[in-house]
């Protein structure tokens, strides 16, 4: 059972067919399909799965904090189910690959005093943007 599984069942939250299959879609590291991705692998295991029940679906794992939505193009949002371990995302320029990275240090210590203009600043995104191997070549 994937770890986004496990915690679902440990809040309690109804597993229909359709969340389920959607939960198991979004397991593993470095996933971060957009809701379009998600259907269609959702509809490799369940055809009768519908783009509304997906996008639904999604919707309320975010509002609960077992998913995040990571916007790193501008374009489409994309679904992270890495939401309880703080990470950062590195992303290929060309073909928009993402990976989680996972930096040493604070990123909040990193903003001296007089950059906070006031803010009671509670956390901080990093993105970083490169090539990969696979773009490369």
């Amino acid at each position: 059972m994937s770890d986004l599984l496990k915690r679902l069942r440990g809040r309690g939250w109804r597993l229909t067919a359709q969340r389920r299959v959607v939960a198991e879609v979004l397991d593993g590291d470095h996933v971060h399909y957009t809701a379009d991705e998600v259907h269609a692998l959702a509809a490799d295991r369940l055809p009768e799965i519908s783009r509304a029940t997906v996008y639904n679906t999604l919707g309320e794992l975010v509002s609960l904090g077992e998913v995040i939505e990571v916007s790193t193009d501008g374009r489409a949002k994309r679904y992270d189910p890495n939401a309880h371990h703080a990470h950062q995302h590195l992303v290929c320029a060309r073909c928009g690959t993402i990976r989680d990275v996972h930096p040493v240090g604070d990123l909040l210590a990193g903003l001296p005093a007089g950059e906070r203009f006031g803010f009671a600043v509670s956390s901080a995104e990093v993105t970083y943007r490169g090539v990969c191997p696979d773009c490369a070549d």
